[in-house]
């Protein structure tokens, strides 16, 4: 008798070992690196490269589509230089020197917290396609011509395709990146980027 409860506790705890290894998390961690530059712009130039650490959250999944919510911590490292020095106006208070020092190249780094929102729509087994927005409060260390130095937020727009390789994902994201301070500061013209992303995640 004791060695039939034995076994039968032996082949409970293997269904549910078994069971366990199945269930999907509905999380995944990851990493991208991407670079990217101003718009055509006869005013600055602006060139960009970033590091996000990835965590996705799978909120629901359909037939068609699958919802997930993405936080991205970014570190992005830029070079701006003030190409038309009559953007700084005579009516600024020290308006020659601040033209001399814009116009110099210069590196801005942002510290960056995106909340986004990802739409992915299968295709086959392995291969997806998806569109994401974001927006996250930043950190801004450097005063240009065109961003104060401090306080801003960082707005995303991408489209992606990931390939699927067992627990790993991979992917490719072009996007648009609009930065700015929404008024808190006094500058607040912000930048404007297309960049492109490549990156690999993990399911837990």
């Amino acid at each position: 008798m004791d060695r039939k409860i034995l076994l039968g506790l032996l082949f409970f705890f293997s269904i549910l070992k078994l069971a366990a290894q199945e269930k999907k998390s509905n999380f995944a961690i990851g990493f991208n690196y991407g670079f990217g530059s101003e718009f055509n712009n006869r005013n600055y130039t602006f060139t960009n490269n970033f590091y996000k650490a990835q965590l996705y959250y799978q909120v629901k999944k359909t037939s068609y589509f699958e919802f997930e919510i993405l936080v991205q911590p970014e570190v992005n490292f830029g070079t701006h230089q003030l190409l038309n020095f009559y953007f700084v106006q005579p009516s600024e208070p020290d308006y020659l020197e601040k033209r001399e020092r814009f116009t110099k190249l210069k590196d801005v780094h942002e510290y960056v917290l995106n909340l986004g929102f990802l739409v992915r729509k299968p295709i086959g087994g392995s291969c997806s396609f998806y569109v994401l927005g974001s927006v996250g409060p930043m950190i801004n260390d450097t005063e240009t011509e065109r961003m104060s130095e401090g306080f801003a937020f960082a707005d995303v727009f991408a489209v992606g395709f990931s390939v699927k390789v067992e627990s790993f994902q991979f992917d490719v994201r072009p996007s648009i990146r609009h930065v700015s301070n929404a008024g808190f500061n006094d500058k607040n013209s912000g930048y404007n980027t297309r960049n492109i992303e490549f990156g690999v995640s993990y399911g837990l």
